[in-house]
């Protein structure tokens, strides 16, 4: 009886006691980076930049961007796969780590659903099919048919190896019939670089990153690959417009943080995340940039990136791109 007298304290105690620790699993460390895997200047590190500054402010602690790039985005991937789920350490990650690479690195050192915690989506761009402006070519069936014929020697410049746009060239050369010879480089600048020289062809290349090149006119744009058209280009066709229909290849940005991170301290980053991508600031800068702001709930993006997964591992298997 004197047990059962005291038992509403006892049950009040532990409750008191076990309410530190779940408010623990939603804590946010005073620092977090927030990984870049690619260099400093592109379109991953711009968005990233923006999120980075946007999450300090609400989650009122520090946030630093950390670029470590290399073999296309998997070294940076790789290094956060490996850090703790505690928060400190956030990975921007793209179609090109997540969707793409499984399909080009025979020696991938992580696996991109067992080995993240998926937090949400940023924004989805198009790319945008560019020619250098002296280039006797106004549409993409103009460029098509001059690569066919003979002595034409075509060239297109990507990225870099099993870069998502290096894929969606691929995807396209298959849907049209386009003939050109892929030429690797480290990043979209210097392939836009070689484009506007006249070094290369043709490249594909983000609304975000081409769209200064072809509104001071050296590079004149063919269709983007999305299946509505881009309103920074509201007079460039889609693919499907310029004749393919079915024809679709976006790049997307998305947020990840190490593996097995607590369900609790997931759904507070996907909540914050969200709103952020959902704020004004953020909305209206991804606009500017041609993107297209997509925050989803965890389990949404995991089955994007499956779905993604095996598109590009077709499209691998239908170039006949081996893994490195």
């Amino acid at each position: 009886m004197r047990f059962l007298r005291f038992l509403p304290s006892l049950l009040l105690c532990a409750l008191c006691a076990a309410m530190p620790a779940r408010a623990q699993g939603t804590d946010i460390p005073k620092l977090v980076k927030l990984v870049v895997p690619f260099a400093p200047g592109g379109s991953t590190d711009l968005v990233a930049r923006q999120i980075a500054q946007e999450l300090a402010e609400r989650l009122k602690t520090t946030v630093v961007v950390d670029n470590r790039p290399g073999a296309g985005g998997t070294l940076g991937s790789e290094w956060v796969a490996q850090q703790p789920a505690d928060g400190s350490v956030l990975l921007m990650g793209t179609v090109s780590t997540h969707a793409v690479a499984p399909s080009i690195y025979g020696k991938l050192r992580y696996e991109p659903l067992r080995d993240f915690t998926p937090l949400t989506p940023v924004a989805t761009i198009p790319n945008v099919m560019v020619v250098r402006s002296e280039l006797a070519v106004t549409n993409l069936k103009e460029l098509v048919g001059l690569s066919r014929k003979p002595g034409a020697n075509y060239s297109y410049a990507s990225n870099g190896q099993g870069t998502s746009n290096h894929l969606a060239m691929e995807l396209l050369k298959t849907a049209t019939g386009l003939q050109a010879v892929h030429v690797p480089y480290k990043g979209s600048g210097p392939a836009l670089t070689d484009t506007v020289a006249g070094h290369v062809t043709t490249m594909m290349d983000v609304v975000m990153t081409s769209y200064p090149y072809i509104k001071s006119g050296k590079l004149r744009p063919l269709a983007v690959t999305s299946p509505t058209r881009s309103p920074m280009l509201p007079d460039v066709p889609t693919v499907a417009e310029a004749g393919y229909p079915g024809f679709e290849a976006v790049v997307w940005f998305g947020l990840f943080a190490p593996p097995k991170m607590a369900p609790a301290l997931q759904d507070r980053l996907n909540h914050e995340l969200v709103a952020i991508i959902r704020g004004p600031k953020i909305s209206e800068y991804l606009q500017q940039q041609g993107a297209q702001p997509a925050p989803m709930a965890p389990a949404e993006f995991a089955s994007l990136i499956r779905n993604d997964i095996a598109k590009w591992a077709k499209v691998t298997a239908a170039a006949g791109i081996r893994p490195e």
